[in-house]
């Protein structure tokens, strides 16, 4: 329990004395508010609350903690008669953390004394938040989420990453439940888990629970916050950078605890090339990013996806993979923000900065400013597979500069480029509706940044490729000596060999997660595909910008834990 070490305790119906009496506090503390507490209790309660309140510890002293689950234990037995509330009128209930939330200490560290919780809690969370995100807003939720729960509730990813987090939580969860602990194995059971980042950090967090193979993996709630927020504005969560107040918080805890859950696909990356005679052809982050954060990185020697004489790379991804033009626009725009993160305060200025560099790019006229080998045709050989088992090329029109497989329906800041083909279109293509849940991804090209802008009208959309299992590159030698990939909103700049002729990326299923949404889901399950809200308008007719020429013959560590692994189906022989 987090409370405050200024403590004031009435005790009602009981033989102490009725008068209140105040408790001092260490220099440190100062300016704590000071809390109200109101318990009906028995007699024999009310003797043992003096000596347990008689001397203020904080939360880092040894023997308040012992003694704070005792305090919480008396003060809940009547919960439907507590009120709490701050002296100089505090709202109800202010001093205590939100007991539907709570998980006591010895959960998280097994030489913790454990607690004797009143009530288990209904929606036990786990909070992860990237400090760094959106300005100052990371911090300031971190504060308010402290506040407002057990503090050990609450992770800065800058401090911790959530790999060790959770890989320490589910072995004391196992040792607790073979002692019997019944608190422990409900939290386990009714976990629910929040990060609050960019499409990263959620990417991040996302790859790390699919490593762990839980039999019952948490769902995941998603705080927009920072630059695109595609993952929450998907389910439901909105895309503006939240409130960071108490009453804010108090609003999405709720949220969370009444939102459905719902499985998404995960996906599967996997490049390889032949050792470069000279050089690196490690990915480039767009200058530093920590080791974790990385979108994109090499395997070890001791993984089984490692060969010999080749560099092998393997990443993860929920939301999209994209190379070209939009991967780099997005490279410049993560470098500049990271020489000047003053500039960039707020999404508007963000969102403009990203026009701005599309622009100076010359990607609104790149018939004239880029050469044909920055098309998508030209780099690379595009192979896919819409029925288990059988490869087919598909046709890249020589004008798509950009590529993008999209497994969610929302793109650069809740653009969805995919949008709702009419019903002759789907039939003549054999289209089937975008589930985030089918197996299958949607390929969308770009041709500039034009084209992009189209996703703005009502039934905008990019060129429409093909719904496809897997999805397979192979890069023409010597085509180009670097291009940019994303995943997920992380842009890295990809080196070339160009005298290998066996460069491959090939995007696989593997499996699916768990997600949280909420009535503003605009996601559709294929097992409830009428629950959530449309994406979209249906196409009407042929305003789109594709053209039917153009389909004669066709239809981290950022999102990829170190375990990520490939499955067992796919034919390494492939990747060689």
């Amino acid at each position: 329990l987090s409370i405050h070490p200024f403590i004031l305790i009435r005790t009602v119906g009981s033989g102490l004395d009725a008068s209140s009496t105040k408790l001092s506090s260490s220099p440190s503390v100062l300016g704590a508010p000071l809390w109200v507490a109101k318990a009906p209790v028995g007699k024999r309660d009310a003797d043992r609350l003096p000596d347990l309140v008689l001397h203020a510890f904080s939360d880092s002293n040894r023997r308040w903690r012992q003694n704070r689950a005792e305090v919480l234990r008396l003060l809940l037995r009547s919960p439907e008669n507590l009120s709490l509330g701050m002296e100089g009128g505090g709202s109800p209930k202010e001093g205590l953390p939100l007991r539907d939330f709570y998980i006591p200490d010895y959960i998280f560290t097994p030489e913790s004394e454990k607690e004797d919780v009143p009530e288990k809690p209904t929606c036990p969370v786990i909070v992860f938040i990237n400090s760094k995100s959106g300005g100052q807003l990371g911090g300031d939720l971190i504060k308010t989420y402290r506040e407002l729960l057990n503090r050990v509730q609450v992770f800065d990813l800058g401090e911790e990453a959530p790999d060790k987090v959770l890989h320490r939580l589910y072995a004391n969860f196992e040792k607790l439940k073979s002692d019997g602990d019944r608190l422990a194995a409900h939290i386990e059971r009714t976990l629910r888990l929040i990060v609050a980042g960019g499409d990263g950090t959620a990417g991040w967090l996302l790859g790390v629970v699919c490593d762990l193979k839980l039999a019952q993996p948490p769902p995941i709630a998603t705080v927009p916050l920072g630059t695109g927020n595609n993952l929450p504005f998907s389910f439901g969560w909105g895309k503006k950078n939240p409130g960071t107040n108490r009453q804010s918080v108090k609003c999405f805890l709720d949220q969370v605890k009444k939102a459905k859950e719902m499985q998404i696909d995960s996906w599967h990356i996997v490049m390889r090339m032949r050792d470069p005679k000279e050089g690196t052809c490690d990915p480039i982050a767009p200058l530093e990013l920590p080791h974790s954060l990385h979108a994109f990185h090499r395997v070890s020697r001791s993984d089984s996806l490692n060969m010999e004489g080749y560099h092998t790379f393997r990443g993860g991804f929920w939301n999209y993979f994209s190379m070209g033009m939009d991967a780099q626009v997005s490279y410049a725009f993560h470098s500049e923000r990271k020489l000047h993160p003053e500039k960039f305060k707020n999404q508007i200025i963000n969102q403009t900065t990203y026009a701005k560099l599309g622009a100076t790019q010359g990607w609104f006229f790149a018939s004239l400013f880029h050469p044909s080998s920055r098309n998508i045709a030209q780099l690379a050989n595009v192979k896919i597979m819409r029925r288990l088992g059988h490869w087919e090329d598909l046709r890249i029109p020589r004008s798509i500069r950009s590529i993008v497989c999209l497994n969610l329906p929302s793109f650069s800041g809740g653009l969805n480029p995919w949008g709702t083909p009419n019903q002759k279109k789907a039939r003549d293509r054999d289209l089937t509706p975008p589930y985030v849940d089918d197996g299958l991804l949607e390929v969308v090209g770009f041709r500039d940044a034009w084209h992009g802008l189209v996703l703005l009208a009502p039934n905008g959309h990019g060129t429409r490729l093909a719904q496809a299992r897997r999805i397979r590159f192979e890069f023409h030698k010597g085509a180009a000596d670097h291009t940019f990939m994303r995943i997920d909103g992380e842009p890295w700049k990809q080196p070339l060999p160009v005298d290998d002729d066996t460069v491959v990326v090939e995007i696989s299923h593997l499996g699916q997660v768990k997600m949280l949404a909420t009535h503003n889901c605009i996601s559709k399950s294929i097992d409830d595909p009428s629950t959530p809200s449309s994406a979209g308008h249906h196409d009407d007719g042929d305003s789109s910008p594709e053209s039917e020429d153009e389909w004669e013959g066709g239809r981290r560590k950022f999102g990829a834990a170190e375990t990520f692994k490939i499955p067992e189906d796919t034919d390494i022989a492939h990747l060689s």
